[in-house]
């Protein structure tokens, strides 16, 4: 298939909820000439269940979008993958690109690269989509990264969209302050609503911060090869640093 308006390349991306507002932060993001092909799956409360039943979901997706001829895909959603592990995680995505010939990244492998191409080695974060925090933890753990420490935000999974990004930036910076050695601080979940307090937690925490939606669209650039630097969303899009 060919795709006129995405002369720099098109991704094929399978979001895990519908209307959640992260596709359209990343396609703001994103430069002139990258086209984004997105599926949905129909994940509604946020449930163990329904991540762990969601990979076949995934796959279905995938399988259409290399049929349409996409150059890269993306998976997105950290918890299903994340309830898989880190190593089982690699496997998966190793099996997916022999299957279909297309380059593959999922939320969670473009964290670990994000948080190492920043110099991230200890962090603290925040994120909403367990009520448990220990499996955000381990899967960190596991790709070599030392988490201090992990807070879940406040409220109904289906409501994190509605928390104020000032909000956020007052509980991300009251959980610094209790692990001040932290080199970086860690945003979990495409619903959270804050691009445009990314910057500023940056330049008043003197460290970077990744955020899920912004890792996307750097991953996205550096795959398809675009150097497309974008002022206003913190360190990695504004230096585009190599993992």
């Amino acid at each position: 298939m060919a795709f006129g308006g995405a002369w720099r390349g098109m991704v094929g991306t399978v979001k895990p909820t519908k209307g959640s507002g992260s596709l359209e932060e990343l396609i703001r993001m994103l430069p002139e000439g990258i086209g984004v092909l997105p599926l949905f799956n129909n994940v509604r409360h946020g449930s163990l269940a329904e991540f762990g039943s969601a990979i076949p979901r995934y796959e279905e997706k995938i399988a259409e979008l290399a049929e349409d001829g996409v150059d890269l895909i993306h998976p997105a959603g950290t918890p299903p993958f994340m309830l898989l592990g880190y190593q089982a995680e690699k496997d998966l995505i190793a099996r997916w690109e022999d299957k279909y010939q297309i380059p593959i990244f999922t939320s969670g492998s473009n964290q670990v690269r994000a948080l190492k191409a920043l110099g991230i080695k200890k962090f603290v974060g925040v994120g909403y989509d367990f009520d448990d925090m220990a499996v955000v933890e381990r899967y960190f753990t596991d790709a070599g990264f030392h988490v201090l420490g992990l807070e879940r935000l406040p409220g109904r999974w289906e409501d994190i969209g509605r928390l104020s990004s000032y909000e956020i930036y007052r509980l991300i910076r009251q959980a610094h302050k209790q692990y001040p050695a932290a080199d970086g601080v860690y945003i979990q979940g495409g619903k959270i609503r804050m691009l445009e307090m990314v910057e500023t937690l940056e330049n008043d925490l003197r460290i970077p911060v990744l955020h899920p939606g912004i890792a996307t669209a750097w991953e996205i650039m550096m795959r398809l090869n675009v150097h497309a630097p974008r002022a206003g969303y913190g360190r990695l899009l504004a230096d585009l640093p190599q993992s």
